[in-house]
Protein backbone atom coordinates (compact mmCIF):
# COMPACT_ATOMS: atom_id res chain seq x y z
CA UNK A 1 0.00 0.00 0.00
CA UNK A 2 1.30 3.47 -1.23
CA UNK A 3 2.27 6.08 2.20
CA UNK A 4 -0.19 8.73 1.25
CA UNK A 5 1.44 12.36 0.99
CA UNK A 6 1.15 15.30 3.37
CA UNK A 7 -1.22 17.15 1.52
CA UNK A 8 -3.40 13.87 2.01
CA UNK A 9 -2.86 13.45 5.39
CA UNK A 10 -3.48 17.21 6.46
CA UNK A 11 -6.71 17.46 4.94
CA UNK A 12 -10.12 18.05 6.48
CA UNK A 13 -13.96 16.78 6.50
CA UNK A 14 -16.21 19.91 6.81
CA UNK A 15 -18.82 19.19 9.43
CA UNK A 16 -20.75 22.10 9.78
CA UNK A 17 -20.02 26.02 8.38
CA UNK A 18 -17.05 26.68 10.89
CA UNK A 19 -16.37 22.76 12.34
CA UNK A 20 -13.83 20.57 10.62
CA UNK A 21 -12.52 17.03 11.21
CA UNK A 22 -9.17 16.07 10.70
CA UNK A 23 -7.18 12.16 11.37
CA UNK A 24 -3.51 11.43 11.97
CA UNK A 25 -1.70 8.18 10.22
CA UNK A 26 -1.43 5.17 12.12
CA UNK A 27 2.13 5.26 12.76
CA UNK A 28 2.17 8.16 15.01
CA UNK A 29 4.60 6.83 18.25
CA UNK A 30 1.81 7.80 21.11
CA UNK A 31 0.87 11.15 20.92
CA UNK A 32 0.67 13.70 17.92
CA UNK A 33 3.68 15.86 16.31
CA UNK A 34 2.50 19.28 16.82
CA UNK A 35 3.55 20.09 13.45
CA UNK A 36 0.38 18.25 12.30
CA UNK A 37 -1.73 19.92 14.81
CA UNK A 38 -0.35 23.55 13.81
CA UNK A 39 -0.76 22.81 10.37
CA UNK A 40 -4.41 21.02 10.23
CA UNK A 41 -5.38 24.51 12.14
CA UNK A 42 -4.12 26.68 10.25
CA UNK A 43 -5.62 25.01 7.45
CA UNK A 44 -9.22 24.91 9.21
CA UNK A 45 -9.10 28.79 9.30
CA UNK A 46 -8.02 28.92 5.59
CA UNK A 47 -11.33 27.46 4.37
CA UNK A 48 -13.58 30.25 5.98
CA UNK A 49 -11.39 33.04 4.46
CA UNK A 50 -11.00 34.44 0.80
CA UNK A 51 -8.51 36.17 -1.07
CA UNK A 52 -6.07 36.92 2.05
CA UNK A 53 -2.59 34.99 3.05
CA UNK A 54 -1.63 34.43 6.59
CA UNK A 55 1.12 36.67 7.90
CA UNK A 56 1.12 35.02 11.44
CA UNK A 57 -0.29 32.75 13.79
CA UNK A 58 0.27 32.09 17.62
CA UNK A 59 -0.58 28.59 19.15
CA UNK A 60 -0.56 26.70 22.44
CA UNK A 61 -0.52 23.07 23.01
CA UNK A 62 -2.85 22.10 25.68
CA UNK A 63 -2.95 18.75 26.07
CA UNK A 64 -1.16 15.53 24.63
CA UNK A 65 -3.14 14.54 21.48
CA UNK A 66 -4.35 11.23 21.14
CA UNK A 67 -3.57 9.32 17.28
CA UNK A 68 -6.31 6.98 17.47
CA UNK A 69 -9.04 9.42 17.76
CA UNK A 70 -10.35 12.05 15.01
CA UNK A 71 -9.81 16.25 16.33
CA UNK A 72 -12.41 18.23 15.95
CA UNK A 73 -11.27 21.90 14.74
CA UNK A 74 -13.64 24.64 15.94
CA UNK A 75 -13.28 28.29 13.91
CA UNK A 76 -14.16 31.13 14.77
CA UNK A 77 -14.70 33.97 12.89
CA UNK A 78 -13.19 36.64 14.96
CA UNK A 79 -13.36 39.49 12.60
CA UNK A 80 -13.18 40.76 8.93
CA UNK A 81 -11.42 43.63 8.28
CA UNK A 82 -10.83 45.79 5.48
CA UNK A 83 -7.24 44.63 5.55
CA UNK A 84 -6.92 41.75 7.82
CA UNK A 85 -9.09 38.97 8.93
CA UNK A 86 -8.52 37.17 11.99
CA UNK A 87 -9.37 33.59 13.08
CA UNK A 88 -9.06 31.47 16.04
CA UNK A 89 -9.25 28.12 16.50
CA UNK A 90 -9.72 25.29 18.45
CA UNK A 91 -8.76 21.98 18.62
CA UNK A 92 -10.81 19.04 20.52
CA UNK A 93 -10.54 15.35 21.15
CA UNK A 94 -12.38 13.75 23.71
CA UNK A 95 -14.57 16.44 25.30
CA UNK A 96 -11.63 18.39 25.91
CA UNK A 97 -8.93 21.60 24.55
CA UNK A 98 -5.60 19.90 23.17
CA UNK A 99 -4.38 22.81 21.14
CA UNK A 100 -5.93 26.76 20.11
CA UNK A 101 -4.64 28.80 17.48
CA UNK A 102 -4.92 32.59 16.47
CA UNK A 103 -4.16 33.77 12.71
CA UNK A 104 -3.80 37.08 11.14
CA UNK A 105 -4.30 37.08 7.01
CA UNK A 106 -4.12 39.94 4.95
CA UNK A 107 -4.47 41.39 1.37
CA UNK A 108 -1.64 41.46 -0.88
CA UNK A 109 -0.44 44.88 -0.08
CA UNK A 110 3.33 46.60 -1.40
CA UNK A 111 5.35 48.08 1.11
CA UNK A 112 8.80 48.78 2.77
CA UNK A 113 10.86 46.07 2.42
CA UNK A 114 14.34 44.72 4.30
CA UNK A 115 15.99 41.09 5.91
CA UNK A 116 18.96 40.16 7.74
CA UNK A 117 21.06 37.80 5.31
CA UNK A 118 20.95 34.18 5.35
CA UNK A 119 23.64 32.55 7.64
CA UNK A 120 26.62 31.19 6.12
CA UNK A 121 26.78 27.05 5.81
CA UNK A 122 26.84 24.14 3.58
CA UNK A 123 24.14 23.61 0.77
CA UNK A 124 21.90 20.89 0.87
CA UNK A 125 23.93 18.95 -1.49
CA UNK A 126 26.91 18.49 0.78
CA UNK A 127 24.24 17.26 3.29
CA UNK A 128 22.95 13.34 3.27
CA UNK A 129 19.62 12.67 4.15
CA UNK A 130 18.61 12.66 7.91
CA UNK A 131 16.53 9.49 6.96
CA UNK A 132 19.79 7.55 5.34
CA UNK A 133 21.43 8.19 8.75
CA UNK A 134 18.43 6.65 10.48
CA UNK A 135 18.52 3.64 8.59
CA UNK A 136 22.65 2.97 9.62
CA UNK A 137 21.84 3.81 12.85
CA UNK A 138 18.99 1.38 12.92
CA UNK A 139 21.50 -1.14 11.20
CA UNK A 140 23.79 -0.79 15.07
CA UNK A 141 20.56 -0.32 17.44
CA UNK A 142 20.35 -3.75 18.61
CA UNK A 143 19.88 -2.53 22.08
CA UNK A 144 17.64 0.15 21.40
CA UNK A 145 14.05 0.59 22.95
CA UNK A 146 11.17 -0.94 20.96
CA UNK A 147 10.00 2.64 20.99
CA UNK A 148 12.88 4.40 20.02
CA UNK A 149 13.07 1.80 16.79
CA UNK A 150 9.23 2.92 15.71
CA UNK A 151 10.52 6.29 15.91
CA UNK A 152 13.47 6.06 13.99
CA UNK A 153 11.62 3.64 11.18
CA UNK A 154 8.77 5.96 10.42
CA UNK A 155 8.00 7.29 6.92
CA UNK A 156 8.92 11.21 7.49
CA UNK A 157 7.21 13.16 4.84
CA UNK A 158 9.89 16.39 5.25
CA UNK A 159 13.00 15.68 4.30
CA UNK A 160 15.87 16.83 6.19
CA UNK A 161 19.42 17.41 5.78
CA UNK A 162 22.05 18.55 8.24
CA UNK A 163 25.82 19.38 8.96
CA UNK A 164 25.53 17.68 12.01
CA UNK A 165 22.84 15.19 11.95
CA UNK A 166 21.91 13.60 14.76
CA UNK A 167 23.79 10.28 15.55
CA UNK A 168 21.28 9.20 17.94
CA UNK A 169 21.21 8.55 21.14
CA UNK A 170 24.89 9.69 21.39
CA UNK A 171 24.83 13.40 22.71
CA UNK A 172 27.20 15.62 24.07
CA UNK A 173 27.22 19.48 24.85
CA UNK A 174 26.75 21.57 21.90
CA UNK A 175 25.95 25.00 21.30
CA UNK A 176 22.54 26.10 20.75
CA UNK A 177 22.43 26.59 17.48
CA UNK A 178 21.75 24.37 14.66
CA UNK A 179 20.88 24.61 10.56
CA UNK A 180 19.15 22.10 8.48
CA UNK A 181 17.97 22.10 5.19
CA UNK A 182 14.24 21.00 4.71
CA UNK A 183 11.42 20.44 1.82
CA UNK A 184 8.40 18.34 1.33
CA UNK A 185 9.12 14.84 0.16
CA UNK A 186 5.84 14.69 -2.56
CA UNK A 187 4.55 17.15 -4.78
CA UNK A 188 1.92 19.83 -2.91
CA UNK A 189 0.58 21.29 -6.25
CA UNK A 190 -0.17 24.89 -7.22
CA UNK A 191 -2.65 26.11 -4.19
CA UNK A 192 -0.11 28.47 -2.38
CA UNK A 193 -2.16 28.49 0.87
CA UNK A 194 -1.07 24.53 1.10
CA UNK A 195 2.86 25.43 0.74
CA UNK A 196 2.10 27.65 3.82
CA UNK A 197 0.32 25.05 5.68
CA UNK A 198 3.10 22.59 5.21
CA UNK A 199 5.49 24.66 6.13
CA UNK A 200 3.94 24.92 9.37
CA UNK A 201 3.71 22.01 9.51
CA UNK A 202 7.76 21.34 9.39
CA UNK A 203 8.07 24.56 11.59
CA UNK A 204 7.85 22.29 14.77
CA UNK A 205 10.91 20.52 14.07
CA UNK A 206 14.10 19.88 15.75
CA UNK A 207 13.04 23.28 17.14
CA UNK A 208 13.74 21.26 21.10
CA UNK A 209 16.83 19.56 19.98
CA UNK A 210 18.22 22.91 19.54
CA UNK A 211 17.40 23.70 23.11
CA UNK A 212 18.80 20.54 24.05
CA UNK A 213 22.08 20.33 22.77
CA UNK A 214 23.95 22.65 25.62
CA UNK A 215 22.94 19.82 28.18
CA UNK A 216 23.28 16.77 26.38
CA UNK A 217 20.60 15.20 26.11
CA UNK A 218 18.14 13.66 23.85
CA UNK A 219 14.88 12.13 23.43
CA UNK A 220 15.84 8.69 25.20
CA UNK A 221 18.02 10.09 28.07
CA UNK A 222 16.55 8.46 31.12
CA UNK A 223 14.64 10.44 33.11
CA UNK A 224 14.37 13.80 30.34
CA UNK A 225 10.74 15.06 29.52
CA UNK A 226 9.61 17.31 26.81
CA UNK A 227 7.18 18.76 24.72
CA UNK A 228 5.96 21.94 22.99
CA UNK A 229 4.31 24.50 25.42
CA UNK A 230 3.50 27.21 22.86
CA UNK A 231 4.52 28.24 19.02
CA UNK A 232 4.56 31.61 16.78
CA UNK A 233 5.11 31.61 13.23
CA UNK A 234 5.12 34.96 11.07
CA UNK A 235 5.23 34.55 7.00
CA UNK A 236 6.90 37.35 5.37
CA UNK A 237 6.98 36.22 1.78
CA UNK A 238 5.73 33.46 -0.67
CA UNK A 239 7.21 30.04 -0.25
CA UNK A 240 7.96 27.54 -2.40
CA UNK A 241 8.24 24.23 -0.15
CA UNK A 242 8.87 21.81 -2.94
CA UNK A 243 12.08 23.49 -2.93
CA UNK A 244 14.92 23.44 -0.06
CA UNK A 245 14.69 25.69 2.79
CA UNK A 246 17.57 26.44 5.39
CA UNK A 247 16.25 26.40 8.84
CA UNK A 248 18.58 28.16 11.13
CA UNK A 249 17.75 28.37 14.86
CA UNK A 250 19.12 29.33 18.29
CA UNK A 251 18.28 28.52 21.66
CA UNK A 252 19.17 31.87 23.55
CA UNK A 253 17.68 30.88 27.20
CA UNK A 254 16.75 28.22 29.59
CA UNK A 255 15.36 28.07 32.49
CA UNK A 256 12.36 26.96 34.85
CA UNK A 257 12.37 23.57 33.27
CA UNK A 258 11.75 25.73 30.08
CA UNK A 259 13.43 26.02 26.61
CA UNK A 260 13.31 28.98 24.16
CA UNK A 261 14.03 28.76 20.74
CA UNK A 262 14.17 30.85 17.32
CA UNK A 263 13.78 29.95 14.01
CA UNK A 264 14.69 31.67 10.65
CA UNK A 265 13.80 29.74 7.70
CA UNK A 266 15.23 31.03 4.14
CA UNK A 267 14.63 29.95 0.56
CA UNK A 268 18.18 28.58 -1.28
CA UNK A 269 18.30 31.70 -2.85
CA UNK A 270 18.68 33.75 0.57
CA UNK A 271 15.38 35.00 0.72
CA UNK A 272 13.84 34.86 4.57
CA UNK A 273 10.33 33.32 3.97
CA UNK A 274 9.24 32.75 7.91
CA UNK A 275 10.43 33.15 11.18
CA UNK A 276 9.15 31.13 14.29
CA UNK A 277 9.86 31.35 17.97
CA UNK A 278 8.62 28.41 20.40
CA UNK A 279 9.21 27.40 24.31
CA UNK A 280 8.91 23.82 25.47
CA UNK A 281 9.07 21.92 28.21
CA UNK A 282 12.36 20.61 29.27
CA UNK A 283 12.82 18.58 32.63
CA UNK A 284 15.35 15.82 33.24
CA UNK A 285 13.66 13.39 36.76
CA UNK A 286 16.40 12.03 38.54
CA UNK A 287 15.76 8.20 39.40
CA UNK A 288 14.50 7.85 42.64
Amino acid sequence: MDTETLVETLQLERLEVNLFRGTTPDDQPGRIFGGQVIAQSLLAAYETVEARVCHSLHCYFIRPGDPTVPIVFEVDRSRDGGSFTTRRVIAVQHGQQIFNLAASFQVAEEGFEHQLPMPAGPGWRDLPDEAEMRRAALEDADNLPEQAKKWMERHRPIELRSEDARSYFKSGPKEPESQSWIRCRDPIGADLHMHQVILAYASDMNLLSTAMRPHGVHWQTPGFQSASLDHAMWFHRPVNFENWHLYAQDSPSASGGRGFIRGSIYAEDGTLVASVAQEGLMRLRKPK
